[in-house]
């Protein structure tokens, strides 16, 4: 019976640490990762497979560093060059959160 007690308190354990790794990363960075990640790379840099065929400027472009927070939200929700709009796909607060989240990335 011990023993059970004890595999049960290191599974909960561990779950437990399982759980907090998970909430670790912002929503805006797990949007991200969903929506934004096969065109803008993981680092911003536009260079996945699909960034590279359609030439997206990198975050360190000096046209994307010189974007506001307002105008990088403004250019999710309408679409811009060959971007197309999110607006119907997530929620301002979701542009919102995904949009700080890649500003962080403008180095």
């Amino acid at each position: 019976m011990t023993v059970t007690f004890r595999s049960q308190v290191v599974l909960a354990a561990l779950l437990s640490l399982v759980g907090s790794v998970g909430f670790a990363q912002s929503s805006g960075q797990a949007i991200y990762k969903a929506q934004c990640l096969n065109c803008h790379g993981v680092t911003g840099m536009a260079d996945s497979n699909v960034g590279k065929v359609m030439h997206i400027k990198p975050v360190t472009d000096p046209e994307v560093r010189k974007l506001t927070l307002d105008q990088m939200v403004t250019a999710v929700k309408n679409g811009t060059g060959k971007m197309l709009p999110y607006k119907d796909k997530l929620t301002s607060a979701q542009i919102t959160e995904v949009t700080g989240y890649f500003h962080t990335l403008v180095k």
